[in-house]
């Protein structure tokens, strides 16, 4: 059996009725390709290998006898397949609007912690002769590198190794005097290293502060601990609404190289575009620099299928900017400032002291906040940027034409921006609840229309490059 690390518990226990700690991960499939033509016993025939070639969706948790330390993993022997996968059909037409408008219903359900921390939905009838498989995994299971990793051993067009795998045997000692006996030992090993981590982090904290004060300060970039009040920022509903838009990968590396900058600086630039339109509708002003919460992975291991291995850093937002090429340039020196922080703090140290969050109090704290607070005091919104798989996927002769993924909201905040790349695509994905947006695709037009504004500044003429093979916004366009 394994410990769920710091990271792990914390979205474990920060999971509310009104927080869902789950992530999608959603894969768009052409089955003209099929020979013999989809149904569900060939999905079941295909999927089945597949699943069971990815340990983490056997793990189930297993509780501690008084919550004395955070949950372990126990590891089932196979997949109930009738449980986990559901099959649904799309409204029609089944365009992009519809496909959204369902996995937005699929997200504002929480996952039943009683078995393994996953659903999977084969949504049918989509345009163009395509399905949808919906993943719907909770964030205590995998990150964002793990999810990619995971995504891309799923998609690959090779049979899948159903062989032994280094995973602890299902019948290990579960009564629990023996959890009790493990839980101490690992406290006597924490608290050795306790010492060790305040001196870590000490000395980061010095570090930080010292360079803080020899930077020359800039009014463009927000202070950190006090992002402004904005209308994403509210008690957070239950209820979810969910967009995608797809962008051409080549196009969005251009303007990266031709503007000197990271493609994460474009990213980010890009969503201060979109936030910025959406603030001057909604709230009338955009007026100060927002701050963003960007997960940073400090393990970036290609064959790593599990676990929570990454930081924030909290970069400022430049809504305030008009002017988009200014707008990138104090987006990539508020991103290079964050970075230089966060590794001068030590890429782990906050995700070390997490392994001492007690099990019994931090729940408590986290339901008592999704209930009264109305903004983080930390960010005004998660924005990720993760590398998805660089193959075209092939499953069984069904390509995968588009990958889109989100993460979850959190306490005080009603939107999470998350880019994947795939291939040659740049995929956008925006999770609302419905108290925010009137509609979730004014976040993901808003992205488009921003990166063509950037685009056009950098001397880029014509119309944005056209994803081939994506799912039209609506059925039969």
């Amino acid at each position: 059996m394994r410990r769920l690390n710091g990271v792990d518990a914390l979205m474990l226990y920060s999971e509310t009725p009104e927080i869902h700690m789950h992530t999608l991960k959603i894969g768009v499939l052409d089955v003209s390709g099929l020979g013999e033509g989809y149904s569900r016993d060939l999905f079941r025939q295909v999927a089945m290998p597949r699943l069971l070639a990815l340990p983490p969706l056997r793990r189930q948790l297993v509780e501690i006898p008084g919550r004395v330390h955070h949950p372990m993993w126990r590891q089932n022997p196979t997949i109930d397949f009738d449980h986990h996968v559901r099959f649904v059909e799309a409204p029609a037409p089944g365009g992009r609007r519809e496909l959204d408008e369902l996995i937005g219903r699929v997200a504002s359900t929480p996952l039943d912690r009683s078995r393994p921390l996953w659903e999977m939905y084969v949504v049918e009838g989509l345009a163009d002769n395509r399905i949808a498989i919906v993943h719907k995994v909770h964030h205590v299971l995998a990150d964002g590198v793990a999810s990619a990793n995971q995504m891309a051993q799923a998609i690959a067009p090779a049979e899948p190794d159903t062989g032994d795998d280094d995973e602890p045997a299902p019948d290990e000692a579960q009564d629990p005097l023996s959890l009790l006996l493990a839980a101490g030992g690992d406290h006597v090993r924490q608290m050795r290293r306790l010492p060790g981590l305040l001196r870590q982090t000490a000395g980061g904290v010095s570090q930080v502060y010292r360079r803080s004060r020899e930077r020359d300060a800039d009014p463009n970039l927000a202070r950190n601990f006090a992002p402004p009040q904005t209308f994403i920022n509210h008690v957070v509903s239950p209820v979810r609404r969910f967009a995608t838009a797809p962008l051409a990968l080549p196009d969005v590396k251009d303007v990266a190289r031709r503007l000197g900058v990271t493609l994460n600086d474009v990213v980010l630039a890009t969503a201060a575009g979109a936030l910025r339109e959406l603030l001057l509708r909604y709230d009338g002003r955009a007026d100060a620099p927002l701050i963003a919460g960007v997960p940073m992975a400090f393990d970036t291991s290609p064959d790593r299928l599990s676990g929570n291995h990454f930081s924030y850093i909290t970069p400022s937002i430049p809504v305030h900017i008009d002017d988009p090429l200014e707008r990138v340039r104090v987006t990539s020196v508020a991103t290079a400032i964050a970075k230089e922080n966060h590794h001068l703090l030590g890429p782990t140290t906050i995700a070390s002291w997490l392994n001492y969050l007690p099990p019994q109090v931090v729940p408590r704290v986290f339901r008592w906040q999704s209930r009264r607070m109305e903004s983080s005091m930390i960010m005004n919104l998660t924005i990720s940027n993760v590398p998805g798989p660089r193959t075209p996927g092939l499953v069984s002769g069904a390509a995968v034409s588009e990958i889109y993924s989100v993460g979850p909201l959190v306490v005080g905040s009603g939107m999470n921006i998350t880019v994947w790349s795939y291939v040659d695509q740049l995929s956008i994905s925006v999770l609302t609840d419905d108290r925010t947006l009137d509609d979730p695709h004014e976040a993901t037009d808003a992205m488009v229309r921003a990166f063509a504004e950037i685009r056009t500044a950098a001397g880029v003429d014509g119309p944005l490059t056209e994803v081939a093979g994506a799912l039209p916004l609506v059925g039969g366009a």
